[in-house]
């Protein structure tokens, strides 16, 4: 048995970032930054006065080429083969972070994550998800390494776009549902039902704490309430994934969303807004009763998720195109995790299905 449930160890307060010296001095004295353009602008003064100031130089600061694709892990570990160094560090959000783990896994460096956004769980896991240089996705990639520290700054946080708060409450919200069907197929054991469990409590964490905690960035106030949905998305979902491994990690939720990639008119929604549409198809594919479509789509409402189509930029589709999604979707490893042998036609009737579900309650 190998199970990597997280990162080796994770710190959040708001203002940290000033203090991240007292945390990164153990894995050395030199270290390169590497990130997205506005996570580098946001974190990179702070973080070289906090560094410098435990005698640690930051000797280069690199963008991480705006997709988590396997070109960019290759030119920047060609990049910094030129240099000298002991730690890296990534700023940014879930691409930012997956790309970065791929590369110190190839170059065996120690790896410090600091979340700009709390979007998605790609600092607590130790997988990366690779897509192509145009956004397409493309696999689950294992060449990749845990994080050895995650510090988040929940002043950062509040400070970020509200929405990518909303993505990643859409992203897990997929926990439970995913995992609940998943594990179905499964042996129960120690570790699948621990995963099951912290399933559960995520899920009513974010019916509890969602809309206050998107309030709190809204109103620009910071919240017990705000900070426990940090924690949800950042750490405690990735830790789903790390108890559950292959028997209860994504389904048909995380699989619909890769599916709806293919299409260049998503590419402007986020992941986990994908995603929270993907479950209320893969509720729709497990033939769950539609006043349990509805009311999760009230919560959507709510916390500002979209379930529609259109609200993620798909006006229409030909045939020949729902047909693409329904092949494609089928090939994609998450779903193999359903319960249940799932076709094309079953992925392009549940997508269907709740698409005219969420058009009905508009």
């Amino acid at each position: 048995m190998n199970v990597t449930i997280g990162p080796g160890q994770y710190v959040r307060k708001a203002g940290v970032l000033s203090e991240v010296g007292n945390y990164i001095e153990k894995f050395g004295k030199t270290a390169v930054l590497i990130g997205g353009k506005t996570s580098l602008d946001v974190v990179e003064g702070k973080l070289t006065e906090s560094l410098s100031a435990h005698g640690i130089s930051l000797i280069q600061s690199l963008w991480y080429g705006g997709e988590s694709s396997r070109s960019n892990v290759d030119s920047l570990i060609e990049q910094l083969s030129s240099y000298s160094y002991d730690v890296l560090i990534v700023a940014g959000g879930g691409k930012a972070i997956d790309t970065v783990k791929s590369v110190a896994y190839f170059v065996n460096k120690p790896l410090v994550v600091i979340p700009t956004i709390a979007a998605t769980c790609a600092a607590a896991t130790p997988i990366w998800i690779r897509y192509s240089d145009e956004g397409e996705f493309v696999e689950i990639g294992r060449d990749s390494k845990a994080p050895d520290f995650v510090i988040v700054d929940s002043s950062i946080i509040l400070h970020a776009p509200v929405r990518y708060l909303i993505a990643g409450i859409g992203d897990t919200l997929a926990k439970w549902f995913e995992t609940k069907c998943s594990i179905k197929k499964a042996t129960p054991t120690i570790l699948n039902q621990t995963a099951i469990a912290i399933a559960s409590q995520l899920y009513q964490t974010l019916l509890q704490e969602g809309k206050q905690a998107v309030t709190s960035i809204e109103t620009q106030k910071l919240t017990r309430e705000l900070e426990d949905i940090i924690d949800a998305i950042i750490l405690v979902s990735g830790s789903v994934s790390g108890y559950g491994g292959d028997d209860c990690r994504t389904a048909a939720a995380h699989a619909i969303y890769s599916g709806l990639t293919i299409f260049p008119e998503v590419h402007d929604t986020y992941h986990g807004e994908i995603v929270a549409f993907g479950i209320l198809a893969q509720l729709c594919m497990e033939g769950v009763d539609e006043e349990e479509v509805k009311s999760l789509i009230h919560y959507y409402q709510e916390v500002g998720l979209p379930y529609t189509l259109k609200q993620m930029g798909i006006t229409s589709l030909t045939e020949k195109q729902w047909k693409q999604l329904g092949e494609v979707t089928v090939t994609i490893e998450d779903m193999a995790n359903m319960p249940f042998e799932v076709t094309p036609e079953m992925v392009v009737t549940s997508v269907m299905k709740a698409d005219k579900i969420g058009n009905e309650i508009n």
